[in-house]
């Protein structure tokens, strides 16, 4: 059987014993002697034993389940120094626990939710509250009462006297009412003060219970007040409506704890709901939805780690700032050791961490999807930067070999032809060998400019991808169909050119080249078979483009797209 099924038949049957006490010696009975305060006692214990018994249900508050559970039993135990009951371990545990209900009750909502102690704050109230009623006004006072010397003959036995002393007993509980009243007035102020500064979600979740918790320990501290003249907790008939309003408190509190519980099992079906509308097609921007209409935050945005560092990306592998700039709030979701995700949204929407928990319980697993979703993204993205970068270097290795055969090897070589032709021309007579010499020198440096134009051509960095292309087409049969007088970006025009290059070394070619729609589009015609263009169709796909090709009569047409937006110094600008 489980034990929250124990202790809650160990509420009612202590109720039933309770009942049984009380009518024992009725003049001595709260309950009995107030108008309708035998209900009030019943109904109040019930309501605080349905409600534990609701909370120990679920493991968030399964804590506070049973501190509600002995917060129900001393709700009943006052009525246990009642003078006519015959069992002297019954009376004696009366005096020494009539006044812990408030500290009791105080540990629970103190510790709500989750059933511990937050702050040390909360833990000095808890612990000070048990101090005063349990050890000072019970203990204390039972420890100097001896109820047989003070007259009452058919009283049981106090198991807690050590000794007759009536003045210090009355010293004792005179101290014990004045702490009390302090101690409750700090409980007030602290609980109040909790719930300005709490966030939305949490108000939500703690506000309705905080209330009538406030409402309850200031009836009780009215009744201290009271009692600060006579030195004890009286029973006159301001007490007992001052207990009849303690009672429908306490009704309240576990009335709106109760609710608590049936608005979580609610948000948990909607989570439940949610899963299974999300199902395997489950994709990151479908759950950013869901979760967004769950939290009722249309612009929460969720942010998956990505590396080793602090680094966050979107479902789409863009980076993610945090924390937000724009001043909204980063929670961040854990499975275990696992960091899963980071939810931005609005400030207090999940400061409560039953939220959060049932979120996690609903999702978590769609959000592990997402995270790796978008962590194979962000990967693929730097991969393709990668590429990009190396594509770049490249190019900008080639012109720097163009620039040292242009400016080093081929001015000298220059140099050499001219000091021949001067030497030639200064000489009386004919001299084969430097004509000879002066041909050969010749043949070099136009070799050198061709594989200088071949490496990097000038014009294509000083002038553009248009001069460039017309320039070939000078010595090429290349026939020009549309060309845009536009900049673009290193890389592409650097693609692009060695392209056309290619396509129209051996062959009739007819080129036709534009940009629309955010990409460089070149649509080549070649008669015959496609050249082997295996490596700038690898250094296409690099640059996020795509290269097709078809052959139809003889002739084969070659298409590339590239994105103007693929990574690379340059960008597009006019003519």
């Amino acid at each position: 059987m489980p034990i929250r099924l124990l202790l809650f038949g160990l509420g009612a049957a202590l109720s039933l014993v309770t009942v049984d006490i009380a009518r024992a010696e009725r003049g001595f009975s709260t309950a009995l002697t107030t108008p309708h305060g035998l209900m009030a006692l019943l109904g109040t214990g019930w309501a605080l034993l349905m409600c534990a018994l609701a909370l120990s249900r679920r493991h968030s508050d399964r804590r506070t389940g049973l501190l509600l559970f002995v917060a129900s039993y001393a709700w009943f135990l006052p009525e246990w120094d009642n003078p006519g009951t015959t069992s002297s371990v019954v009376f004696s545990l009366g005096l020494a626990l009539n006044a812990a209900c408030p500290a009791a009750v105080a540990h629970a909502v103190l510790a709500y939710p989750g059933g511990r102690l937050k702050s040390w704050p909360a833990r000095t109230l808890a612990a000070a509250g048990y101090a005063i009623a349990v050890g000072v006004q019970g203990m204390g006072t039972a420890a100097s009462f001896r109820p047989q010397a003070q007259g009452c003959s058919q009283c049981p036995r106090n198991w807690w006297a050590v000794a007759d002393a009536p003045t210090r007993a009355q010293n004792i509980a005179s101290w014990g009412v004045q702490a009390g009243t302090a101690w409750l007035w700090a409980l007030i102020i602290f609980l109040v003060c909790r719930l300005l500064t709490s966030g939305a979600a949490a108000r939500r979740s703690t506000g309705l219970p905080t209330l009538c918790a406030l409402g309850y320990f200031t009836d009780v501290a009215i009744s201290y007040l009271r009692s600060l003249d006579r030195g004890f907790l009286g029973t006159d008939g301001l007490d007992g409506q001052l207990w009849l309003a303690q009672a429908g408190a306490l009704i309240l509190l576990a009335a709106a704890l109760t609710a608590e519980v049936v608005r979580a099992r609610l948000r948990h079906r909607e989570l439940t709901r949610m899963v299974i509308d999300l199902g395997d097609a489950a994709t990151p921007s479908r759950l950013r939805d869901a979760i967004a209409e769950r939290l009722a935050d249309p612009d929460l945005q969720i942010a998956y780690p990505f590396g080793a560092g602090n680094d966050h990306v979107d479902a789409a592998a863009n980076p993610v700032v945090l924390p937000p700039p724009d001043g909204r709030a980063a929670t961040p979701l854990h499975r275990g050791d696992t960091h899963i995700a980071t939810l931005i949204h609005r400030q207090g929407l999940l400061d409560d961490s039953s939220a959060m928990n049932e979120l996690m319980s609903g999702t978590h697993m769609a959000l592990e999807h997402g995270r790796l979703h978008a962590e194979c993204l962000a990967q693929l993205a730097a991969l393709r930067a990668s590429g990009a970068r190396i594509v770049t270097a490249g190019d900008e290795e080639r012109r720097r070999l163009e620039r040292d055969v242009h400016d080093g090897a081929q001015q000298r070589l220059v140099g050499l032809a001219l000091g021949l032709r001067l030497l030639r021309l200064r000489s009386t007579t004919p001299t084969r060998r430097l004509d000879l010499a002066e041909q050969e020198l010749e043949q070099t440096i136009a070799e050198l400019r061709r594989l200088a134009r071949g490496l990097h051509p000038v014009l294509l960095k000083e002038a553009g991808l248009a001069v460039a292309v017309e320039s070939l087409g000078e010595t090429r049969d290349l026939r020009i169909e549309a060309l845009p007088r536009l900049r673009f970006p290193d890389v592409l025009e650097s693609t692009v050119y060695l392209m056309v290059a290619r396509m129209s070394e051996n062959k009739a070619t007819t080129v036709h080249i534009s940009a629309c729609d955010g990409r460089l589009i070149t649509h080549l015609t070649v008669a015959g078979e496609m050249p082997d263009l295996t490596d700038l169709a690898d250094r296409i796909t690099t640059l996020e483009g795509v290269l097709t090709s078809r052959t139809e009569h003889g002739e084969t047409r070659v298409t590339a797209q590239l994105p103007l937006h693929c990574p690379g110094p340059g960008a597009v600008t006019g003519p």
